[in-house]
């Protein structure tokens, strides 16, 4: 059941900026990964999707969007105050907020239409992805949980699942939705590449470097996946070969950066693993498995 929250912020028009999604990662005390920083996608709301790219802060380069502009927020939003009935503008201007960062007030709009809608799966879609987004993982699981049946399953929403349980810490759960959707949409590369940095961040790193192997190999892989393999091939020592696979995306500043960043990341990890034998586990780590 979609519930209401009274100090929901209303709609409000802002500074135009690239469309983009992403929200903060919750690690759970994996020393291995405690510098990887956050998970972007780019899907729209009607496909609720996955987690796009698990990434250094400075790692790599967000994929080029559409530019979404003061006057498309402004005209949707004159639009959606005259019929908040229309389901499909909604929608759009609900994305619009996104773009222009103004994820709460997305909520807010989704979750109105939300009510109003509450057997739309695509609605319920897009609501529980921008729930996650703002960091309102448990009540982005239930939406989602309500986008889709087991009758009919979709394939976009159990990758969003996916990207929540991750979200919270719950990797097997997490790689048992990614492994759903590939059943009904095999070898899709993000779907892949969600599975595969599931895996990592349970340090599992050897699947993790197999499946992304896999997702790159995909026709339709694109910059994002392969940064993310690149991504995990760093966290394997495997420096040289990360560097090289995101050359060709990158101009050589930003694959100078790219390269920095994983040698600092990777210095960090191992200066935080080195003092374990002799000290006791700090709180909240995991064990080693």
């Amino acid at each position: 059941m979609v519930s209401l929250r009274s100090d929901q912020p209303q709609p409000s028009s802002s500074l135009p900026v690239r469309t983009g999604l992403s929200f903060p990662l919750r690690l759970a005390g994996l020393t291995l990964l405690g510098l990887l920083a956050s998970a972007c996608q780019s899907r729209s709301p009607e496909t609720t999707g996955s987690i796009g790219g698990l990434s250094l802060k400075s790692f790599g380069r967000a994929p080029g969007r559409e530019v979404v502009t003061l006057r498309d927020v402004d005209a949707l939003g004159q639009k959606y105050n005259a019929d908040q009935n229309d389901v499909g503008l909604a929608l759009r201007y609900a994305q619009a907020l996104k773009a222009t960062n103004q994820k709460p007030q997305a909520v807010a709009v989704l979750q109105q239409t939300a009510l109003r809608n509450a057997k739309n799966s695509a609605v319920l879609a897009a609501y529980g992805k921008a729930l996650a987004e703002v960091g309102r993982f448990t009540e982005a699981a239930e939406v989602l949980q309500n986008a889709h049946t087991p009758a009919r399953p979709d394939w976009r929403v159990l990758s969003a699942q996916g990207a929540v349980a991750d979200q919270m810490g719950d990797h097997a759960r997490a790689q048992g939705f990614y492994e759903a959707a590939l059943k009904i949409q095999p070898d899709d590369p993000m779907v892949l590449s969600n599975l595969g940095l599931s895996y990592a961040l349970a340090r599992q790193l050897d699947q993790a470097e197999a499946v992304m192997r896999n997702a790159v190999a995909q026709p339709r892989a694109d910059a994002r996946v392969r940064q993310n393999l690149a991504l995990v091939l760093g966290l394997r020592g495997k420096l040289a070969e990360a560097e090289e696979l995101t050359r060709g995306d990158l101009t050589p500043e930003e694959a100078a950066a790219n390269a920095a960043s994983l040698r600092a990341m990777i210095a960090q990890a191992r200066a935080q693993k080195a003092p374990r034998a002799s000290s006791r586990p700090l709180a909240g780590e995991m064990p080693r498995g």
